[in-house]
């Protein structure tokens, strides 16, 4: 029997609009009504993280791939921070390398300028025009183009802070090069562009197992929705795993379940089918 359910938002619960579908919310109100625990799992940190969700209730929030989880009434379940000298590694690599790099702590995130700008809506929809499979020496070139000039990264005031995840600009191509450079970390992403940096051993079911210790639930009473790399892991391993009709092939491939796109009540039609709703 399910007992909680825990989404994805870019992708999955929201639309390309940053919005959810109003069967979504019809949907969780629902879950809410039956007693089931709502939740957010995420590779985006807790800053404005209940407009991200479009100002619907949740329970419980996985954010950071994981590695910050808290209730809303803001108890830490999970703060799995990088060690002093991992960090510094991440930082020299980015400074050494000028490279497009963002840092988040539990209260903000801060680093690159241009990553900053990339967050705003209109980057996003500008960002679907662009194919999801760049050539590697166009994506060279596209580096080496937009080369920070920002002051370096060491003298960032945030960096006194516990960071729990880095997002570095960096395409697919790049991914086995990076991991051989950072190997007391785990990497993942939510897209192609960039890629997330979290403490080796951290994952978006790891921050779930969390939330089912607080709730004394197993993983066999756990659903859960994704639609991108970095849901792999909670796809793979929870009670039921939906994925998105508009998910990545790979995810499809361990999913228990593949319902309809997230423009396309893919949520309610997928919790319909299982007699959650």
């Amino acid at each position: 029997m399910i007992k909680a359910v825990f989404f994805d938002i870019d992708g999955t619960l929201v639309t390309k609009n940053a919005h959810a579908l109003a069967s979504t919310k019809e949907a969780i109100k629902q879950l809410h009504q039956q007693g089931i625990v709502c939740g957010i799992a995420t590779g985006r940190g807790p800053v404005r993280l209940n407009q991200q969700v479009d100002e619907m209730n949740f329970d419980v929030f996985v954010s950071y791939n994981g590695q910050f989880v808290y209730t809303c009434e803001k108890e830490v379940l999970r703060s799995e921070s990088f060690k002093p000298e991992v960090l510094q590694e991440i930082v020299a690599f980015s400074d050494t390398f000028r490279r497009q790099t963002m840092f988040g702590s539990a209260t903000r995130v801060e680093g690159s300028s241009l990553m900053q700008a990339g967050q705003r809506k209109w980057v996003k929809q500008l960002m679907r025009f662009f194919p999801q499979r760049i050539p590697v020496a166009w994506i060279k070139k596209f580096l080496s183009a937009i080369q920070r000039n920002d002051c370096r990264y060491e003298e960032l005031s945030i960096l006194k802070e516990p960071i729990f995840q880095c997002v570095m600009l960096s395409p697919v191509a790049e991914t086995e090069e990076l991991r051989a450079f950072f190997p007391k970390c785990h990497l993942t992403r939510s897209n192609p562009y960039t890629v997330d940096i979290i403490p080796k051993g951290g994952s978006k079911i790891v921050g779930i197992q969390a939330c089912l210790e607080h709730y004394q639930l197993t993983l066999e009473e756990v659903m859960v929705f994704g639609d991108s790399w970095n849901d792999y892991e909670m796809i793979q391993q929870a009670g039921i795993g939906v994925a998105m009709g508009n998910a990545d092939p790979e995810l499809q491939a361990v999913a228990d379940y593949i319902t309809d796109t997230n423009e396309k009540d893919g949520i309610f039609k997928a919790l319909r089918y299982y007699r959650l709703i």
